[in-house]
């Protein structure tokens, strides 16, 4: 800190002085207007990243944000936080916390949801509601149309797409028969997208694939899952390995088989078998993470190859596994559900100036190789992903990778990009009242 430079404490500073600090130093342009925004989540909150890096930068904009979620941990039903005032679901404590969970299911026409939305919606009087991928979109296109509010979808992932993954991987229970039947979820996604003011993707990809459904283009914006720039500004860490210590990768994100996993744990042992020292941290947690601890100790991984570090908070993972890492890893299986979606963890690692290794899922595939970000492996080989990886052995290499990476964060992948389109896509939805009517 320089002489004279004065500290401002969290009492002292203003809330979106506060906000800048608190959202990793980024600081939103001031809106023309000051919008009221309902954004509803279908799970509780806190937390979720993509969620939370939208509220808090409509408020730091200026808008009065208000988030509508679910309430499995019986947390106070309202609460104000720096991105916006949570409203929760009204625990049923009669029910009991297993059975109110139960009735607290995001259906596409829950009363008890459209019950909380739209009491929220009649208190708060929104200029827009935003409703965050499909399971809630028709109850917020519902509502929006009863109280003349147009509502902006935001699609972060291919929901019908995921719901066939569910399915093909033969994972269903049996009430996704019933709630989660991939047939009745594509038709709710097109009724909603014929509805919706305007359509939030993530990635080009996802806006092909909309406008082959029909949405036009001018309704859709790309709102994509960057970091701040300031992420990369940061002088990336300098990874020196000793000789003979191994080469570390690192991945971040759910347990689970089709984030390719199994293809991971094989090529870890390919290359032990080979001789060549490489070490797998693993962070996050997942329906199948027994799945992949039983296969590190069927093929006699031990600590020194692979570690389950299981779930570590977002912050806390990028400044310890990730900037202790050699190699970022996103060994996705082929799927329409990961070929129109894009993950947080690769412009992460890339902010980190980490090289990366990623399966050959469309997008993926094509942001590692426009931006010589790393290397490209065949999705679902393992022999393909242990010669990616032999591939990067090379430091020098590593490290051109890495800087690439961070270039192409600095000069396009960043949250202060995607921020133009997420606020000028707000205010064409608040002008739009007409279509929901």
């Amino acid at each position: 800190m320089a002489v004279g430079e004065s500290v401002m404490t969290e009492a002292q500073a203003t809330p979106r002085e506060a906000l800048g600090r608190w959202i990793v130093g980024y600081r939103s342009p001031i809106a023309d207007r000051s919008l009221r925004v309902v954004y509803l989540w279908d799970a509780d909150y806190p937390w979720d990243v993509r969620t939370e890096k939208i509220c808090a930068t409509l408020a730091s904009a200026g808008h009065d944000v208000h988030v509508v979620a679910r309430n499995r941990a019986w947390r106070p039903t309202r609460e104000c936080l720096p991105e916006g005032t949570v409203h929760r679901m009204r625990p049923w404590r009669f029910a009991g916390r297993r059975l109110d969970s139960v009735l607290g299911f995001p259906l596409f026409f829950s009363p008890r949801w459209r019950r909380l939305l739209d009491r929220t919606v009649r208190a708060e009087r929104p200029d827009v509601i935003i409703v965050r991928d499909i399971p809630l979109a028709a109850t917020a296109i519902s509502v929006g149309r009863r109280r003349g509010v147009p509502v902006v979808l935001d699609l972060a992932e291919n929901y019908p797409a995921m719901m066939r993954m569910i399915f093909e991987g033969r994972r269903q229970r049996l009430f996704d028969y019933a709630l989660r039947n991939p047939a009745a979820v594509a038709v709710v996604e097109r009724y909603c997208l014929t509805r919706a003011a305007r359509v939030w993707v993530v990635i080009d990809e996802m806006a092909e694939r909309l406008v082959r459904l029909g949405v036009p283009a001018d309704r859709i914006d790309l709102v994509s899952n960057t970091p701040p720039r300031r992420r990369a500004e940061a002088d990336p860490p300098v990874r020196m390995r000793k000789p003979g210590e191994p080469l570390t990768l690192v991945y971040l994100g759910l347990l689970e088989i089709d984030r390719g996993l199994g293809e991971l744990l094989d090529a870890v042992a390919l290359l032990r078998d080979e001789g060549c020292a490489v070490r797998c941290t693993i962070v996050g947690k997942g329906r199948d993470a027994e799945i992949f601890r039983r296969q590190a100790r069927a093929l006699h991984l031990g600590e020194e190859s692979v570690r389950f570090l299981g779930f570590v908070d977002r912050e806390t993972a990028l400044a310890t596994a990730v900037r202790d890492a050699d190699i970022g890893v996103l060994p996705n299986h082929m799927n329409e559900a990961w070929n129109t979606t894009i993950p947080n963890k690769l412009f992460d690692y890339m902010a980190e100036a980490l090289p990366v290794i990623s399966s050959n899922v469309a997008p993926f595939a094509r942001i590692v190789r426009d931006t010589q970000a790393g290397e490209v492996f065949e999705a679902g080989n393992a022999q393909s992903l242990a010669d990616a990886i032999r591939r990067l052995t090379d430091a020098g290499r590593r490290t051109a990778c890495g800087a690439s990476g961070r270039a192409a964060v600095l000069a396009r992948y960043h949250w202060e990009r995607d921020t133009e389109a997420l606020l000028r896509g707000l205010e064409l939805a608040a002008r739009s009242v007409s279509r929901v009517r």
